[in-house]
């Protein structure tokens, strides 16, 4: 999804100084970089203080980024730098032990941060594609991924419906969400990918 128009987008309006442009981009990618932190184990602190260097460092690189739609690939990448500063600043602490070089650090760093952007990706994908259904259709979304499981007796009470259109109307909304242009291209990618 690094060519989705909705980044490049949001990335020109935070750098003209749009306020709720900036929101949208911390709103969609924060999972990212906080996911990015606990998968390497730094605690709430730690995961809260690169959280707080990655969103300062994109705030001083906007206007600086030559490719905008690759902004989730950049927050991540910075993530992982930040939590490879952020693990040697603990193993330096007095009493932590002899302090890792940049070479001794775990490579799998790396892959971390490209499975959490796919997640981030498909998440944000998902989010937009739910977004463009009917407001009733998103009732109906929402009660059915419910946790507990709500029956389609309770469903059909609860929004109006007949139980008998429960199923038809699922059907049509996910088939809506997986033609919407972000999801579609996912679906794409992922059959092209060998399993």
């Amino acid at each position: 999804m690094c060519d989705d128009p909705s980044v490049t987008d949001l990335v020109t309006r935070a750098s003209n100084g749009e306020r709720q442009a900036w929101d949208a981009l911390v709103e969609r990618y924060a999972p990212l970089v906080w996911s990015i932190c606990r998968r390497q184990g730094l605690g709430d602190a730690d995961a809260s203080d690169v959280g707080q260097s990655v969103w300062l460092q994109l705030a001083d690189q906007l206007d600086h980024l030559r490719a905008p739609a690759a902004l989730p690939g950049w927050l991540a990448d910075v993530a992982v730098r930040e939590c490879r500063r952020a693990r040697c600043a603990v193993r330096s602490a007095p009493g932590a032990g002899p302090v890792p070089d940049d070479e001794s650090l775990p490579d799998t760093l790396a892959g971390v941060a490209e499975r959490e952007l796919a997640i981030a990706e498909r998440h944000a994908a998902l989010r937009d594609a739910f977004a463009q259904l009917p407001p009733c259709d998103q009732q109906l979304i929402v009660l059915l991924i419910e946790e507990p499981a709500m029956s389609y007796a309770q469903i059909g009470a609860k929004l109006g419906i007949s139980v008998e259109h429960i199923g038809p109307t699922r059907d049509r909304c996910l088939g809506m969400m997986r033609r919407h242009p972000a999801v579609a291209a996912l679906i794409g990618a992922e059959a092209g990918t060998p399993r």
